[in-house]
């Protein structure tokens, strides 16, 4: 994803004693967010993030490399890298 940072301006709400926030829908399917997730205290602020060890999904690996709409244009250049016929000796790898 990058260093793409992209500032939200929300307020707090009241919750019994304490407060909190609303997250929009498509932060939380953005990030897999569900019932729970992690807060992470940092010295530039606050970090909220999914626990550890949560994999994405293959159908939400797909959505969201669809999401950053790379472009992969110039992926072909790989195929004259100089290494044509070339074998690979197991061994040396």
């Amino acid at each position: 994803m990058g260093e793409h940072q992209h500032t939200r301006n929300v307020k707090l709400i009241p919750i019994g004693n304490s407060k909190g926030i609303r997250l929009p829908k498509a932060i939380l399917q953005k990030y897999g967010f569900s019932d729970s997730l992690l807060l992470e205290e940092t010295d530039q602020g606050i970090l909220l993030r999914k626990e550890k060890g949560a994999k994405l999904s293959w159908e939400q690996t797909y959505q969201q490399m669809a999401q950053e709409q790379e472009d992969w244009d110039d992926f072909d250049i790989t195929l004259s890298d100089g290494l044509e016929g070339e074998e690979l000796d197991s061994q040396k790898v």
